[in-house]
This record gives structure tokens, C-alpha cells and sequence, in this order.
């Protein structure tokens, strides 16, 4: 059931309606139920694996919280993280594996009989997997006391609005919120509302309107060359953004709605100067996660610099492979670790150059160089994302080089036969006011004031956004592209 749909639509009006007509004691049961329904609807099978970790995980918490002594903790929390991470190997990494040591037992000769795991990967494996390994990981830890109550800790692990695609929660912050009482709030519910109706035109007005020519370019990369692959290229990177942020929104606003707070999962990042700016800005749930349960400590273990940039360059693969199970998804990890390594180690020569190059005494020059660190961080996203888009590891050089061949800016070099210069126009004008909107939230928060702005702009920014949608929308129903990770 996906979130654009219309089955989704009447889903929410009536989990709603029902929520604020329900008394608060039963609430949990109402949004249990609701989400346990929303992540049936995609395969009932699947809720018997969500239902089963979610119970290995309560256990594991409450005998944790049982002892001070390590090695008893310490066995719970494996006993959590097998549980989690042997069925995210199950159902998302073991054919990769597998397929990868056949081709390599193959290239000897060796016979490898192996069979196929032959199944569909659960919607948000990997979403709800890291955040119940977070709670784990957190009582382990002594960060976060176990919870007791069985069906609020399972509301926590499958809570509809970030089910399927995060923003990967923390027990420590969401968990307390669904023990409080929660009264209906107009001017948080109408903030909310308007956060998904952005959500919304990001989704079905920018992302998935840029995955017509996306998909075309990609799908038959030795087809196309110059503009229409250097277009494709740029245009992938506002679908992902667009795609994913859009859905982070909606899922926010629908908690808001609610009277819950989730954590923002973006931040502005093609407005970043660094690499590593870009990726604390970017899908920040994931890094963040990454960052304290994974990079710290095994950063504090490095005794060396070297080996600091072994870890950093391990976390980003790891990164990569969490995105997908394909050996693209590994060399765009790859790519960024070692990005970011080499940014650190070539920051002392640069400060040197900016400081000769752009003097601070100039402020024009300063500015020109913000402008210029912003479009090299892009190029790098771009570049990342030509190896994250690719369909296979040979589709890639073959990207790579048609974009810098019969480069030319004709009507034909820049439309396709199912992307006109109106759909052009369209698509071009929607990221101008995608770039307007951000650039004015770095100013204030456009959407979490919303209310409190005069009752007329509240009805003209609403009913533009829904114009918009209404008008402009593709309403072919594309899946958000995090749906698959």
C-alpha cells in the first residue's frame, strides 16, 4: 500500500478518525493493529517475520535489564543480533553471496551446486532491522531501559508512517512518546498536513515525472549519448532526493498529524560544501546509526591514522551493501569512503590553496568559492550516483563515456520521445521551486510555522501544492525507490 495511493488515503482518514475518537489507554492497539494491516498489505507472510524478531528482540531486552553482569548481557544482545542480521542475510544478501562465490568457484572450475534462495525481500527489512538493533544495542548499553510492555515495544518496531522506509528511530526518543497522551492539535496537525502535501509534490510531481527519462537513459545506456545522459545523470540525483525525502516527509507529517515527533532525515545536503557535510545531511537516520553503533567503535580501536581511514573506508562499503545487494551498490560505498578519506588527507594542501586563491579579504572571491565547493560536492553525488543507478557493473563505463560524446544542445539532443520540452519545462520549473522552498527554510522552518502564518497564505500554499499535484503529478503509482533497500 503505497503512500500516493488512493487505498492509502482512505487507510489514514480512518486511522485518524478512529485515533483521536479513541481513548488514550486503547490507542496503542489502534496503531499496532493499524500498522501490523499496513505491512500486510504488501505480503501477509511477512508479518509472522516482523511479529517473530520483534519478540526475540522484547525477550532479549528484558533479560538484559535483568542483570548488570556483562557476559550475561552480552548474550542476550547476541542472541538479538543474530536474530536480526541472520535474517536480513537470509532474505536480502544470501543470493548475492551465493552468486558471487559460484561465479567465483566457476572461473576455476570448481564445481558449486548451491541452490537459489528463491523468495521476495520483506518491504523495509533493513529499516525496521537497525532500529530494533539500535533498541537492543541501547539496553545493552545501559542507554535505555527495557521495555515491558509487549505491544507498545511492537507498536516501536513496526510503526506505520516509517515502516517501510525510515527514518530509522531511536529508542530513546520514540519509544517514551507512546506512553504520553496525545491530544488533538490543530496547529500541529495542519503543520503536519502540510509537510506531506510537500512530501507529495516532491514525490509525484518531481521524482517520479524525472524517472521517465531516468529509466529510459539508464534501461538503454549504449543508446543514448551527450546531453541526454548528462541530463539523466543530474535528473537521477533530484529523483533519489525527491523520492526519498518525499517520503521522509510524508512519514514525519503523518506522525505529526498524530502528535508524534520523527527525527528530520535530511538537511538541505546539495546545499553541503564537503563530502562529509553531504553525508550529515544526507539520510541522516542511517548515518547517524552507523556512526554509533558501527564507525565509533571501531574508530576508538584505531591507534593509527591509517587505520582511521581503514575504518571510515569499511563503514561507507558497508553503507553501500546496506543500500542494495549488488556489486554496485558496493564500489558506490567504495567510491565515497574513499572520497571522504581523500578529502581528509588532502585538507591541509587545500586550506593552503583557498587561502591563496580565494583571500578573505575579497569577498567575492569567499563567495565564489562556497559556490564552487557546493558544485564540486554535486558532482561527486552524481558521479556516486551514476554507480548507485546503474543496472549492472558494465552499464557503468559505458554511462561514463556516452556522456562526453556528441554532446550537443538541440531539441532532439535533449528531449525523448516520451519526454518532451513540456515535460522538460515542467520537471525544470518543479526543482526551481523545490530549490526556493529549501533555500527559505534555511532561513526559518517554513513547514513547522505553517500555522502560525496568516490564515489566507495557509489556504493559498495548501491549495497551490494541491493544484500542483492535481495538475502535474504522475499517478502511475512508481514505488519509492528506498522500498527495495
Amino acid at each position: 500500500m503505497l503512500f500516493t495511493s488512493l487505498d492509502f488515503l482512505a487507510f489514514l482518514s480512518i486511522v485518524l478518525a478512529l485515533y483521536f475518537s479513541t481513548p488514550q489507554r486503547f490507542r496503542w492497539i489502534l496503531l499496532l493493529v493499524a500498522s501490523y494491516y499496513f505491512y500486510a498489505c504488501w505480503k501477509v507472510e511477512y508479518v509472522f517475520l516482523l511479529a517473530g524478531t520483534t519478540l526475540v528482540d522484547y525477550f532479549a531486552g528484558l533479560q538484559m535489564g535483568k542483570t548488570e553482569e556483562k557476559s550475561k548481557r552480552k548474550k542476550y544482545l547476541l542472541m538479538s543480533v543474530f536474530a536480526n542480521l541472520g535474517v536480513l542475510f537470509a532474505f536480502k544478501y544470501f543470493n548475492f553471496f551465493n552468486d558471487s562465490l559460484r561465479a567465483a568457484f566457476n572461473a576455476f572450475n570448481i564445481f558449486y551446486d548451491v541452490p537459489v534462495f528463491h523468495v521476495l525481500m520483506p518491504v523495509g527489512l533493513s529499516f525496521y532491522t537497525f532500529q530494533a538493533l539500535g533498541y537492543s544495542i541501547d539496553v545493552y548499553r545501559g542507554k535505555k531501559s527495557p521495555e515491558k510492555h509487549l505491544g507498545i515495544f511492537a507498536l516501536y518496531a513496526s510503526f506505520f508512517p516509517q515502516l517501510a522506509a525510515g527514518p530509522i528511530e531511536r529508542s530513546t526518543r520514540l519509544l517514551p512518546q507512546f506512553h504520553l497522551e496525545h491530544r488533538f492539535d490543530w496547529e500541529e496537525f495542519k503543520n503536519g498536513f502540510l509537510l506531506v502535501l510537500w512530501g507529495f509534490f516532491k514525490k509525484m510531481v518531481i521524482a517520479d515525472r524525472l524517472a521517465i527519462y531516468v529509466n529510459a537513459v539508464y534501461n538503454h545506456p549504449a543508446d543514448y549519448h551527450g546531453m541526454h545522459v548528462i541530463l539523466a545523470v543530474i535528473f537521477f540525483a533530484f529523483q533519489i532526493y525527491c523520492d526519498f525525502s518525499g517520503y521522509t516527509d510524508i512519514a514525519i507529517g503523518i506522525a505529526q498529524m498524530l502528535g508524534y515527533k520523527l527525527m528530520d532525515n535530511f538537511k538541505r545536503p546539495f546545499a553541503s560544501h564537503t563530502v562529509r557535510e553531504f553525508w550529515q545531511r544526507w539520510h541522516i537516520s542511517l548515518t547517524k546509526w552507523i556512526m554509533d553503533y558501527l564507525y565509533y567503535p571501531l574508530a576508538l580501536k584505531a591507534t593509527k591514522k591509517w587505520q582511521g581511514y581503514l575504518v571510515t573506508f569499511f563503514v561507507f562499503v558497508i553503507i553501500g551493501l546496506w543500500h542494495g545487494a549488488a556489486w554496485n551498490f558496493v564500489l558506490f560505498g567504495a567510491f565515497v569512503g574513499f572520497a571522504l578519506v581523500f578529502a581528509d588527507i588532502t585538507r591541509p594542501d587545500r586550506k593552503k590553496m583557498t587561502e591563496v586563491l580565494f583571500p578573505q579579504r575579497f569577498g567575492i572571491l569567499r563567495r565564489l568559492h562556497k559556490t564552487l565547493q557546493v558544485a564540486i560536492v554535486f558532482s561527486v553525488f552524481m558521479f556516486a550516483s551514476v554507480l548507485f543507478r546503474s543496472n549492472s557493473i558494465s552499464d557503468i563505463p559505458v554511462i561514463l563515456q556516452n556522456m562526453f560524446r556528441q554532446v550537443s544542445f538541440s531539441t532532439d539532443a535533449i528531449a525523448l520521445p516520451n519526454f518532451s520540452l513540456y515535460e522538460l519545462a515542467i520537471a525544470g520549473l518543479a526543482i526551481l521551486m523545490l530549490e526556493a522552498v529549501q533555500w527559505l527554510q534555511q532561513r526559518r522552518p517554513v513547514f513547522q510555522s505553517f500555522a502560525q502564518r496568516p490564515l489566507w497564505a495557509q489556504y493559498a500554499v495548501s491549495h497551490a501544492l494541491l493544484f500542483a499535484i492535481l495538475m502535474f503529478g504522475e499517478f502511475n503509482l512508481k514505488p519509492f525507490i528506498y522500498f527495495q533497500f
